[in-house]
């Protein structure tokens, strides 16, 4: 994905943050010799410290194949997406009928190095790292190779280690533009709220101006 230097992030902590509030993505594996690229979605749990990401598919999953073969993959998730009309983005000085349509949206891509899981007490606690993460209030049962409930179940999945080997991370939301229009485009995000409306407002006026050489 292309990223310009007014949408990149302007630390690893605003992308980190944003990602561990956007836990579904796509995972893109490419297919075994002659095979198509194959795109899972799924929920995932990304540890900053470890630099991993977590996740498991059922065992009859064709990706168990590709990944064998190819290991490399990419995780990616985008999310608080809008469109803007054009007129929103027209110069102060220009006819609305000259801006030019776009779109806001953030973006996380992981490129990793898939590792499989499949060793019953690993892959518990895989799981368990991940019901920590989705289910923080409990209420479930801990998860436990050769113990009730999951025991039996744990055989009909395999884990997944992401180990990440590099990050894009792309915040698009007119950071090139001129502070008269960018808060034209808050004002008009606020009027029309609808879906995602809101967190892209919010990236906005948190981001402000991101052009090289400003403060952001």
């Amino acid at each position: 994905m292309l990223i310009h230097p007014w949408d990149a992030a302007t630390d690893d902590t605003e992308w980190q943050e944003w990602l561990a509030a956007h836990d579904f993505g796509q995972l893109a594996v490419n297919g075994p010799a002659g095979a198509p690229p194959m795109v899972q979605p799924t929920h995932f749990v990304y540890d900053p410290a470890r630099r991993e990401a977590i996740t498991h598919l059922a065992r009859p999953n064709p990706l168990w194949r590709a990944l064998e073969e190819r290991p490399t993959v990419l995780l990616s998730v985008v999310d608080d997406y809008v469109f803007i009309p054009g007129p929103w983005q027209a110069e102060e000085d220009d006819p609305p009928e000259h801006g030019v349509p776009t779109s806001f949206y953030a973006a996380v891509q992981l490129t990793c190095t898939a590792h499989v899981v499949d060793d019953p007490e690993a892959k518990a606690a895989l799981l368990q790292r991940q019901l920590g993460h989705f289910q923080p209030e409990g209420g479930s049962a801990p998860v436990a190779a050769g113990q009730a409930p999951y025991g039996r179940q744990l055989s009909g999945i395999r884990g997944l280690r992401l180990e990440v080997r590099e990050v894009r991370a792309k915040f698009k939301y007119a950071g090139k533009r001129s502070d008269g229009v960018r808060q034209r485009m808050a004002e008009r995000l606020a009027q029309r709220n609808g879906p995602g409306d809101a967190a892209a407002r919010g990236h906005q006026e948190r981001r402000g101006s991101t052009l090289p050489g400003t403060a952001r």
